[in-house]
This record gives structure tokens, sequence and C-alpha cells, in this order.
């Protein structure tokens, strides 16, 4: 990954970052699902450089108020002309030149984490429970109190955008879903190399070795 742009977020009183980011994004993702070089591949990866879990204070959101476009050659970001996707947000982004990645670099990779809220957890405990009791005869109450041990917690701590499905938009005009899209940021030691997804994330894999890295700097 050799180029890069930056796009900053500029919040004002009555816009929380969050909601900006909601926007932004949606608009990034539809710009690298149209240009996307094959089934949810694309040859643009996204960056969080202020990426922080720990943020705190009323304006503060944990991806920051900075994203980065990464490609492999300049020509690709130029041809995306993201600040077409984004003109309607004009008044709530800077967008800056493409410009070369510096040689000194440490590598991280960003990745979509499935994430079970409250709810969905209660939901499958509910149906496990059910099968379970019909197979085993034992009352549903009593399978209920028995996975309850066993009984995955919510985690919600990672940041997330809210977003609006693009393959659901595709197959329905009519149709609109948001779900909340969970990105955590994994260290790598090197470089390594792979496919994005038109979210512009790491390929997910079970092996850490195995995922895409981008250039922190």
């Amino acid at each position: 990954m050799k180029h890069y742009l930056d796009i900053t977020l500029l919040p004002e009183a009555d816009i929380t970052l969050g909601f900006i980011w909601q926007k932004v994004y949606q608009q990034v993702h539809i710009a690298l699902v149209d240009s996307k070089v094959g089934k949810n591949e694309s040859s643009i990866a996204v960056s969080f450089p202020r990426y922080n879990t720990k943020a705190s204070g009323e304006q503060a959101f944990p991806l920051g108020n900075q994203l980065r476009l990464i490609a492999n050659d300049e020509t690709q970001l130029a041809k995306l002309n993201i600040a077409k996707w984004l003109n309607r947000l004009e008044d709530y982004v800077h967008i800056k030149s493409i410009k070369p990645v510096p040689e000194n670099v440490t590598y991280a990779a960003f990745i979509r984490m499935q994430v079970k809220g409250e709810a969905r957890i209660e939901k499958d405990m509910l149906s496990k429970a059910q099968r379970w009791a019909e197979k085993s005869g034992q009352p549903l109450n009593a399978c209920l109190a028995e996975l309850e041990k066993s009984k995955p917690k919510a985690n919600n701590k990672l940041p997330f955008i809210w977003l609006e499905s693009q393959e659901t938009r595709q197959r329905d005009l009519n149709a609109s879903r948001k779900f909340p899209l969970f990105i955590k940021k994994v260290e790598v030691t090197e470089q390594q190399v792979g496919t994005f997804n038109c979210y512009g994330l790491s390929t997910n894999h079970n092996m850490k070795e195995k995922l895409v890295s981008i250039p922190q700097f």
C-alpha cells in the first residue's frame, strides 16, 4: 500500500461525530462497492489513524475524527474520486490530497467483528434450550438454567458505525436494513498481503498471520 488520502470529519455543536461517521462511511462503502475488483472485494483499504477504544468526553468517538483511504497505486485513489461521493457532506469533511505513504511505518489490520447483543444472546439461548428440551425430554426451565452457567457475555466495547446493507438494497430497492458494523484493530508485526472487502477492511481469518495489514503512521 503505497498511496493514501485523509478525510477529516468536522462535527458541529448540534451534529455529533458519530452521526457524521455514519453518513461518511456509508458513502465510502457505496463507492467501494461501485469500484470493486471482485465479488465483495476492494483494491482500496480504509484505516483509522486515531482509533482509540479508551476515548472519552462529550465529543469523543472511538474511531477518532479521521478516515484514511489507502491503495497500492495513486491512480486507484484518483479513479475512486471520493470527493464526488461525499459532495453532499462537504460542510462536514475535509479531504486532503493523495500522498505517498512514508517509509517508516508500523502495521495493523482492521477487521469486522460479529458482536452479539443481549437480545441476540437471549434469543439464541432460548432456541438452544428448546432443542435440548425436545431431545432430552427435560423441562424447558431446567435446560435454560443449565445453559445459563455457560451463557456468553455481550461484548459491545468495540466501536461501531450504523450502516445500510448495500446487498439488501441491490436485491430490493425498497428494502432498508441498518446494522452496526463493529470494527476491531489488530496489531501485526509485519506487512501481510491479501484482499479487502467492500468496507475496506481486511478479509476476516481465524489466523492472525492471514489478516491483511495496512501501514500505520
